[in-house]
C-alpha cells in the first residue's frame, strides 16, 4: 500500500493546472482557466480549473475535485493508478508502508525489452515476417515489437548490464536450469505486455524457428497476472471510453493489425479464456463488449464461455465469429476493413449465441436430445434476470420448434424471494467489509478465505480492502452505523455461507458447460461437492477453485 504521507508529499509537488492542461486546452479567464469539459458534451467552456484552490469544476455536469480525481476520471483508473501514474509523470518516487504492497522495481524488464527492441531490425527473419503479415513500421513502433535473440546473449546482456539476475528470475525473464540460467523468450519475436496504466509486466513471444509452442507468455508472476490483463489496453482505453465499445480478440498480431485499420479499441486475451478476473477492466467506462474469436474449435469453446459470463453480468454487446481459417489480421491485411466494421457493427448477442450454442449441441430430431437441450436452455435462462427470460421466451421457441409453454423460467414468486435472498447479501456484504476494517485478524481471514468474484453488489469495494484501505468509500462505510461489525462466530458462519453460496453457483456453471471434456466436467463437479459438504457441516476452508 502507497504510503500516506507520500501521497500528501506527491499532493505538494502537483498543479492542477499543469496536470490538466496536459490532457486539455486551458484558457485563462481572470484567475482561474477554462475548457470544455472533457465528461459531457458542450460547446460553451464552464470546466473551470482553480490554481488558487487546486481544484477543477464544471458548472455544467458537476464534477470536480482535485489532480488525483482528474486521472481517476479522465483515465478510468483506480485511486492507487492515479497516484502511480501522476508519481510517473513527475519523476516522483513512492514510499509504499507494507512490504506485501511494495511497488517492484521493474527496470530490468523495461531494459530488457529496450535491448529486444535494438535488436529487431537487424534479424531479416523477424522483420520479413512482420513484413509479410502486414505490420507497418509505426505499428512496431507504437507496441515496441522487439526480438529476443538465443538464450546466452540475454544472459550475456543482463550480466554486462548489472542488471539483477533474481529480480530477472522473479519477473519471468530468465530461469534456472541443470545447465544453468536461461532466457525464457529465445529466438522470439516479443510482443511486451503492459498493464491497464503503462507499466511494462511481461513478454508475449512469436517463435520464428518453427518451435512447437509457436507463442509463449511470460510465466505467472508478482507483477504478470494473464487472467487479469488484456493486451493493447494500456492503448486503447481512451478510444474504448470515446467509442463505447471494446473488441477482444485472441491474438497480438489481431490487435495490431485492427489499430492500423482505425479499430483502435480492440485489445486481446493472453492465450487464455475470458475470465471473472477481466470483468473489472471491461467495466471501466461501461462499453458494450464485442467478443472476436476464430471459428475453430477452441475459438467457439472461448466465444460460448465468455458469452454466459457476459450475459450473466449483464454486460451490453455479443459475439463475432471468424470463419474459414479467416482471422482479423488477415482481413486487414487484403483490404476488407469495411466488411469488418460492418461485422464488429453488428455481433450475434451473448444470449441468443448461448442459446444456438446449446441447441448445436444436441440432435434436436431426437425428442429425447431436445427435453435435454430444453433442460440446460432452462437453466441458463434463469440465472438471467426476469426482463431477459421473457425477451427469449420466443427466441427458444422457435429455435427448438416448441410451444413457449414448455419453457419454464423463474416465477416472479421466485423472483421475489430471490430478491430478498440478495438483498440480505447486500448486507452482508457490506458488514464483512467493515469487519475486515476493524480488525487485522479479521482482515486477513477475510482476504484468505474470500475471492471478489464472490462479491455479487460490493466487488469495488473489496477490492479497495486489497489496495485502497484508506478511500473515502471505506471510511463512509465503517461509519455507517446500520453496517455491523462481526464478532468472531458470526464472521466465522457469513464466510462460510459467502463460501456455499459461491460453490453452489459454480457448480451449476460447470453443470451448465458443453464444451467441458466429460471426464474433467465429472473432476469438477466432484471437487465442488466436496467442498460443499465440507461447508455444510460447519467447517471453513480457503478458496480453492
Amino acid at each position: 500500500m502507497i504510503a500516506k504521507n507520500s501521497i500528501e508529499n506527491l499532493k505538494t509537488t502537483l498543479d492542477v493546472v499543469d496536470v490538466i492542461s496536459q490532457f486539455l486546452q486551458l484558457k485563462k479567464s481572470g484567475a482561474n482557466f477554462k475548457a470544455c469539459c472533457p465528461f459531457h458534451g458542450e460547446d460553451t467552456p464552464s470546466f473551470v480549473v482553480s490554481p488558487q484552490k487546486q481544484i477543477y469544476h464544471c458548472f455544467g455536469c458537476g464534477v470536480g475535485g482535485d489532480s488525483i480525481k482528474f486521472i481517476m476520471e479522465y483515465e478510468k483508473t483506480t485511486y492507487p493508478e492515479a497516484i502511480e501514474k501522476l508519481a510517473g509523470m513527475y519523476n516522483f518516487n513512492l514510499e509504499y508502508e507494507n512490504t506485501n504492497y511494495k511497488k517492484q522495481d521493474i527496470s530490468v524488464v523495461e531494459k530488457l525489452n529496450g535491448y529486444y527492441l535494438k535488436l529487431l531490425p537487424s534479424n531479416k527473419i523477424a522483420s520479413q515476417y512482420l513484413q509479410d503479415r502486414g505490420v507497418w513500421e509505426s505499428s512496431i513502433e507504437k507496441f515496441n515489437i522487439g526480438y529476443a535473440p538465443k538464450s546466452p546473449e540475454t544472459i550475456a546482456f543482463l550480466k554486462q548490464n548489472m542488471l539483477n539476475l533474481s529480480d530477472a528470475k522473479e519477473f519471468g525473464l530468465i530461469d534456472h536450469g541443470e545447465n544453468g540460467l536461461y532466457a525464457r523468450q529465445i529466438e522470439r519475436i516479443t510482443f511486451p505486455i503492459y498493464t491497464a496504466n503503462g507499466s511494462i509486466c511481461g513478454f508475449g513471444g512469436r517463435t520464428i524457428t518453427g518451435h512447437n509452442a509457436k507463442y509463449i507468455n511470460s510465466p505467472q508472476t508478482k507483477i504478470f497476472n494473464k487472467s487479469r490483463l488484456l493486451y493493447g489496453y494500456n492503448l486503447a482505453s481512451q478510444n474504448i471510453f470515446k467509442k463505447n465499445q471494446i473488441i477482444v480478440t485472441e491474438g497480438y498480431l489481431d490487435v495490431i493489425m485492427l489499430h492500423q485499420a482505425g479499430f483502435d479499441n480492440a485489445v486481446a486475451t493472453l492465450g487464455t479464456a475470458l475470465t471473472q478476473e477481466h470483468l473489472p477492466l471491461l467495466k471501466r467506462g461501461d462499453p458494450k463488449v464485442v467478443v472476436a474469436y476464430d471459428g475453430d474449435k477452441a475459438g467457439l469453446n472461448a466465444a460460448y464461455k465468455a458469452s454466459l459470463l457476459l450475459s450473466r453480468e449483464n454486460y451490453e454487446g455479443g459475439v463475432v465469429i471468424f470463419e474459414d481459417g479467416c482471422d482479423p489480421a488477415d482481413m486487414v491485411k487484403d483490404g476488407h476493413v469495411e466488411e469488418l466494421n460492418r461485422i464488429f457493427s453488428n455481433p450475434k448477442p451473448f444470449v441468443p449465441f448461448v442459446i444456438d450454442t446449446i441447441a448445436s449441441s444436441h440432435d434436436l430430431l431426437n425428442p429425447l436430445d431436445k427435453q435435454k437441450a430444453l433442460q440446460e436452455i432452462n437453466e441458463y435462462l434463469n440465472s438471467l434476470n426476469n426482463l431477459i427470460q421473457d425477451e427469449y421466451k420466443q427466441y427458444v421457441s422457435i429455435k427448438l420448434d416448441i410451444n413457449a409453454k414448455h419453457i419454464r423460467t423463474a416465477t416472479n414468486n421466485h423472483q421475489r424471494s430471490q430478491h430478498v435472498e440478495l438483498s440480505t447479501v447486500d448486507i452482508a456484504e457490506l458488514n464483512i467489509i467493515k469487519t475486515a476494517l476493524e480488525s487485522s485478524r479479521a482482515y486477513d481471514l477475510i482476504l484468505n478465505t474470500l475471492d471478489i468474484m464472490m462479491f455479487d453488489f460490493h466487488a469495488n469495494e473489496f477490492n479497495l480492502l486489497l489496495n485502497d484501505p484508506q478511500n473515502s468509500v471505506l471510511i463512509g462505510i465503517s461509519l455507517k452505523d446500520e453496517i455491523k461489525i462481526y464478532n468472531e462466530d458470526e464472521l466465522k458462519s457469513q464466510l462460510n455461507a459467502f463460501l456455499v453460496r459461491f460453490y453452489t453457483r459454480q457448480l451449476q456453471y460447470v453443470k451448465l458447460d458443453v464444451t467441458m471434456e466429460f471426464k474433467k466436467k465429472a473432476i469438477s463437479i466432484r471437487q465442488i461437492q466436496e467442498n460443499i459438504q465440507i461447508l455444510r457441516k460447519g467447517g471453513l476452508l480457503p478458496f480453492n477453485l
